[in-house]
C-alpha cells in the first residue's frame, strides 16, 4: 500500500481497544469488516478509465506516434491515484459527494448553476465517448447499425442503473467489477501475443511531443485518463457504500480502516487501469504504427484481425463492448449525482438516460466519424478536469470539512501541481490549435 502520500492525519476512533476490566464488552463487541469485503468503489469508478475514449485515444496514439506517448499515459494515471483516492476520501469522512458538497459551499444560485451546466457537459461528453464506443463494437461484432447499437448500449447502462437504486451498492459493483475482468482480458491479450519492443517503450518515458497533433492527443489521453465524471462518482460510490453510520458495517469499522482499505482499493484498480491503458497503446505501437486506416476502432479492428488473427480481434471487440456497457452505467450515474448535488433535485433515471442519450444518437445518425468523435470528447473531458480538481484538492484541505482527515501540506501540494500541469497543458493546446504552430 503506497505511504508516501497517505494523507490523513493521526486520528483516535471512538471505537478504541478496550482496558483490562472491558473483557465482557470486547468479548460481544463484533468483529471488524475484513478488509477485502470493504473493496469496490474505486473498482468501479476505475471503468471510467477504460471507458472507449480511453482505447480511442490510446490507440490513436500508438498508431500515429508509436512509443512517443507512453510518457503520457504513465503520468496520466499516477495523478489518477491522487485524485480518486481524494475523491474517495471525501466521500468517506463526510458522508457527502463532491457535488453535495459544493453544492452547499456555492451560496450563489447562479454561480451553482454555472458550475453545474460544465458538469453537465462534462457528462454529455462522457455519455457521448460510452455510448458510441458500444455501439461500434456491437457493430464490430454483430453487424448491427451504429444507432440501433448506441440505443441498446443506453438500455442496458439503464438496467445496470436500476440495479444500483434498488439492490444497493454491492451487486451493482459486483456486475462492474465483472465487466471490468472481461475488459482487462480483451485489451491486453494481444499485447502478450505480440509483444512491444522494450527499446521503444523505454524510450517513450521520456517526455516530448513532435507537433500539435502529438499535444492534441496527450489532451485526449489525459482527458480518458483523468474523467471528471469520475472524481465526481467516487465521492458518491462511497458515500454510498460507507456513509450510513447506522449500519453493521459503518458501526464497527472506524473512518481510518476505511480509508486504509480505500487506498489499497485505489491502488488496485488505477494498476489494473493503467496497465490495461498502456497495454491499449502499446498494442498499437508494436502492430499498427504505418497501416493506414488504423486511426479508427473499425480500422484497428481490421488491422488486427489480419495481423494477430481473429481470436485477438474479437476479444478486443469484447473488450470494447464491455467497456461502454459499464463505462456509461458509471457515467450516468456520476451525470445524476451532479445534477442532484448540485440543483438539489433528481431526475427519474429513465428521463435522465433519454437525456443524455441523445446526443450520441445524434452525431451517429449524423454519420459523423465515430473514433474522431470520441478523440474529440476526450479533449472536451480535460478541458473540465480542472473544475473538478481545483475543488476536489480545496475542500479536501478545509479542516472544517474533513477535520482530523484533512490533507497535509505535501499532498495539497501535489494535487495543486496535477492542477497546473493540466491547465499548463490545455494552454499550450489551445495556442497551437489557434496560431497553427
Amino acid at each position: 500500500m503506497p505511504k508516501a502520500l497517505d494523507d490523513e492525519q493521526t486520528a483516535t476512533d471512538a471505537s478504541g481497544a478496550p482496558g483490562s476490566g472491558e473483557r465482557g464488552r470486547a468479548a460481544s463487541a463484533p468483529r471488524p469488516t475484513r478488509l477485502v469485503w470493504l473493496i469496490g468503489p474505486a473498482l468501479v469508478a476505475g471503468v471510467a478509465y477504460l471507458d472507449p475514449g480511453n482505447v480511442a485515444s490510446n490507440m490513436t496514439a500508438g498508431a500515429q506516434y508509436g512509443y512517443l506517448l507512453v510518457w503520457v499515459v504513465v503520468l496520466g494515471n499516477v495523478m489518477a491515484w491522487l485524485i480518486q483516492y481524494l475523491s474517495a476520501k471525501l466521500g468517506v469522512v463526510t458522508g457527502k459527494s463532491l457535488p453535495e458538497v459544493l453544492g452547499e459551499r456555492i451560496g450563489n444560485r447562479w454561480g451553482r448553476r454555472a458550475y453545474w451546466l460544465q458538469a453537465e457537459a462534462v457528462a454529455m461528453a462522457t455519455d457521448i465517448a460510452e455510448v458510441i464506443g458500444g455501439a461500434v463494437a456491437l457493430n464490430l461484432l454483430f453487424g448491427v447499425p451504429l444507432v440501433w447499437g448506441g440505443l441498446i448500449t443506453g438500455c442496458v447502462s439503464l438496467v445496470l442503473l436500476v440495479i444500483q437504486s434498488r439492490r444497493g451498492a454491492r451487486p451493482f459493483e459486483t456486475v462492474i467489477i465483472g465487466l471490468l475482468v472481461i475488459i482487462a482480458i480483451g485489451f491486453s491479450v494481444g499485447v502478450f501475443v505480440a509483444p512491444p519492443d522494450p527499446a521503444g517503450v523505454l524510450g517513450g518515458l521520456v517526455p516530448r511531443f513532435d507537433d500539435a497533433n502529438s499535444v492534441l492527443l496527450a489532451a485526449s489521453i489525459l482527458g480518458a485518463t483523468i474523467m471528471p465524471h469520475a472524481i465526481y462518482a467516487h465521492s458518491a460510490l462511497a458515500r454510498d457504500r460507507f456513509a450510513p453510520r447506522h449500519t453493521v458495517e459503518a458501526r464497527v469499522t472506524p473512518t481510518a480502516r476505511l480509508l486504509t482499505a480505500t487506498r489499497w482499493d485505489v491502488t488496485i484498480a488505477m494498476a489494473i487501469a493503467g496497465t490495461v491503458n498502456l497495454c491499449i497503446l502499446l498494442l498499437a505501437a508494436a502492430n499498427l504504427a504505418g497501416i493506414a486506416g488504423t486511426d479508427s476502432l473499425e480500422g484497428a479492428h481490421a488491422a488486427l484481425e489480419a495481423s494477430l488473427g481473429p481470436v485477438i480481434a474479437t476479444l478486443f471487440a469484447v473488450g470494447l463492448l464491455a467497456s461502454g456497457l459499464a463505462s456509461t452505467s458509471v457515467g450516468a450515474y456520476a451525470g445524476a449525482e451532479i445534477m442532484h448535488g448540485l440543483l438539489r433535485v433528481r431526475v427519474p433515471l429513465l428521463a435522465r438516460r433519454l437525456v443524455t442519450l441523445v446526443p450520441a444518437l445524434a452525431i451517429l445518425a449524423l454519420g459523423f466519424d465515430p473514433t474522431q468523435s470520441l478523440v474529440l470528447s476526450q479533449v472536451v473531458l480535460s478541458f473540465g478536469i480542472p473544475f473538478a480538481l481545483i475543488p476536489l484538492v480545496a475542500v479536501t484541505a478545509n479542516r472544517s470539512v474533513l477535520g482530523t482527515y484533512a490533507n497535509r501540506w505535501a499532498t495539497t501540494a501535489a494535487g495543486v501541481a496535477a492542477s497546473a500541469f493540466l491547465i499548463a497543458l490545455n494552454a499550450l493546446l489551445l495556442w497551437l490549435v489557434f496560431t497553427g504552430a
